[in-house]
């Protein structure tokens, strides 16, 4: 039993221990203890602490303010980083293993450091370098050095409250490094900015002047200088400035004037800047060639040339040269015409001058000239698409712009193309104009081209009135179209087609059936046989007149008049004309009669049916019938027919 106690015991004691394992691995880790927090760069700050058995990890916290910044990191030492400079921070330390987290250790302060500078460099001089920063927040004040970049020679460095600073005895022509970085009321040092700068160059030595009095050309070298990346070289003289750049010790300045005294000067330059310049060497250039020439247009095919006269110069010879062809003339003044050119031809034209004792200068220097361009030919003037008039013409130039011109007694038009064509708008009717083309460059402006004569379409007449005459004839008429002689009217309607053509403003046209819709149309035509299409109108031709026109007795004092409508609907209007009076009447809409009350009898009236017009005008071109209308006899019954009589 004792045995089975202690076997049980120890049995026990395992479950014990057990439970002891498992409630230790539910446990928090331990609360990590801050050794120190410190701040080397101005955006982190830097913790230690010491390792807490079982821990994984370890979250750093720094709270500014409202301001919370977490970092997880593995072991010990952890940083901070995303931080403002300058600023003080709580730091605590939580650690991390499987079964949770800690609480927060107890916070420690710690204040980041001061931002670094911002610097900005440069070289003044070739013997020194100035560096300039802005103000930094907390700094009260700085510390600049400066080092060959290559690390050889001596450090320079300074301590400042201010926001610049120059370094002078400096080597030309070198690079340095800057290093600089502020501190605080404590004296702690905050972060450090870096930048190099060269210092500018020397001015070159030993300048040597090599002058070519053929070409007008110098040839200008000198020793190198340390640090100089390039050259340049200037000649200066009164009138004015010539200068050449390059990376080796030599350079050459062309287009040099005649008869000039020049200073001649050498600037060495980097990325720092320029040198001065070296003292001046004089040089004085071989006799002048004509100045000022000036050239002038006369023609498309003549240039005169006209220049100041040269002292010294004997005779003077001009060419003008276009590709194998030459042209020249020799005198003993100062002007030429040289006559037979192409036009729109570029020539290099050149002035030479001679003299027996001075012999001759062939380094002039020559000008470019391009004669005017050639006049355009007109091929053909499209009028298809009145009033809009196309001007085609054979292009003889090029890259010209070419302006058409129309002259008339209506005005002038113009449009303009660098093509073969362009487009008159807004031409008047019935108008007639001469039209010509010119072709301009920059050179200047040809002849203009032969004139063609343009007639543009007559004017359509401006109102156009149709009045039915009889029931098969109409009456159409016209204002007069300006540039119109005739005229060609057409009355069209799916029963056929009527037209007349006429030199006056108005026409007859017959065979019009009625009650029917027509389609007039007119043309106007010029002397020439041009044909403008004018403005169409609807027209509608009245109605038939009626047949069967009867008069029959409704009493002693009433009269009904009967017809027989004809076809299509139509109002018809009725009168009675007698020596005691007029009398009229209406039918109601669709009927065929009217009746007329009150009319004397004893009397000869003369009757008349007719259709009412769509605008109400009553048609008086039905024919007439005569009825005698007595007092005796039946009161009932057709009244005795006397005859008829056509419209009056």
């Amino acid at each position: 039993m004792a045995g089975r106690r202690v076997k049980c015991l120890s049995v026990i004691g395992f479950g014990l221990i057990c439970l002891k394992m498992v409630a230790s691995t539910k446990t928090a880790p331990e609360i990590p203890a801050i050794d120190q927090a410190y701040s080397k760069i101005s955006n982190s700050i830097t913790v230690e602490w010491a390792t807490v058995p079982g821990a994984t990890s370890y979250l750093l916290t720094a709270k500014d303010g409202n301001t919370v910044i977490e970092t997880m990191v593995a072991n010990s030492p952890g940083t901070v980083t995303g931080l403002k400079a300058a600023t003080s921070y709580q730091i605590t330390v939580r650690s991390i293993s499987p079964t949770g987290r800690s609480q927060a250790s107890p916070p420690k302060q710690a204040k980041t450091v001061l931002a670094a500078p911002i610097l900005q460099v440069s070289s003044p001089s070739p013997d020194s370098i100035l560096v300039q920063w802005e103000a930094v927040y907390m700094a009260i004040g700085f510390s600049v050095s400066i080092v060959r970049a290559n690390g050889l020679g001596r450090i320079w460095k300074e301590n400042t409250t201010n926001t610049a600073l120059t370094f002078t005895s400096l080597d030309a022509g070198t690079l340095y490094t800057i290093k600089a970085y502020a501190w605080n009321a404590n004296g702690t040092p905050g972060d450090d900015s870096t930048c190099n700068q060269r210092t500018s160059p020397r001015a070159p030595a030993n300048i040597q002047v090599s002058f070519d009095s053929g070409a007008l050309k110098a040839s200008v070298s000198w020793a190198p200088t340390e640090g100089a990346f390039n050259y340049t070289v200037m000649a200066l003289s009164d009138f004015s400035k010539l200068s050449c750049s390059t990376t080796f010790s030599s350079c050459t300045i062309s287009s040099l004037q005649c008869g000039t005294e020049y200073l001649i000067s050498v600037l060495a330059s980097n990325d720092a800047g320029s040198s001065g310049s070296t003292s001046a060497v004089t040089l004085k250039t071989a006799p002048c060639c004509p100045s000022d020439i000036n050239p002038v247009l006369v023609s498309s095919d003549t240039v005169e040339i006209i220049w100041s006269p040269v002292r010294g110069a004997e005779l003077y010879e001009t060419k003008a040269v276009d590709g194998f062809k030459v042209v020249e003339c020799n005198d003993t003044a100062p002007a030429c015409t040289l006559s037979a050119l192409e036009c729109d031809t570029k020539y290099n034209i050149t002035v030479y001058s001679f003299s027996e004792v001075r012999g001759s200068n062939t380094s002039c220097t020559s000008r470019f000239i391009t004669t005017a361009p050639c006049s355009p030919e007109i091929k053909n003037v499209s009028k298809d698409a009145f009033p809009m008039i196309n001007v085609h013409w054979r292009p003889t130039n090029d890259e010209a712009t070419y302006t058409v011109t129309a002259r008339g007694e209506k005005g002038l038009h113009q449009c303009s193309s660098t093509g073969d064509s362009c487009t008159l708008g807004a031409l008047p009717c019935g108008a007639v104009f001469s039209v010509t083309a010119v072709a301009e460059t920059p050179a200047g402006r040809s002849l203009p081209s032969y004139s063609v004569p343009l007639e543009t379409v007559p004017c359509c007449p401006a109102g156009l009135t149709v009045t039915q005459v009889t029931q098969s004839v109409i009456n159409v008429s016209w204002t007069v179209g300006t540039g119109a002689q005739t005229y060609v009217t057409v009355l069209e309607s799916h029963t056929g087609q009527s037209k007349c053509h006429t030199h006056q403003n108005h026409c007859l046209l017959g065979c019009i059936t009625c009650g029917i819709n027509y389609t007039v149309a007119l043309k106007a035509i010029s002397a020439t046989g041009l044909t403008a299409d004018c403005a169409y109108q609807s027209y509608s031709s009245s109605a038939c007149c009626p047949l069967g026109v009867k008069l029959y007795r409704l009493g002693p004092n009433g009269i009904r008049i009967y017809w027989q409508a004809s076809r299509g609907s139509a109002n018809y209007s009725t009168d009675l004309y007698g020596s005691k009076g007029i009398f009229m009447c209406a039918p109601s809409a669709g009927l065929s009669f009217c009746d007329v009350t009150e009319i004397p009898c004893g009397d000869v009236y003369t009757v008349m049916v007719s259709p009412v017009a769509e605008t109400g005008l009553k048609l008086t071109f039905c024919p007439k019938k005569i009825y005698s209308v007595t007092c005796s006899g039946s009161t009932l019954g057709m009244v005795i027919y006397r005859g008829k009589r056509n419209a009056e």
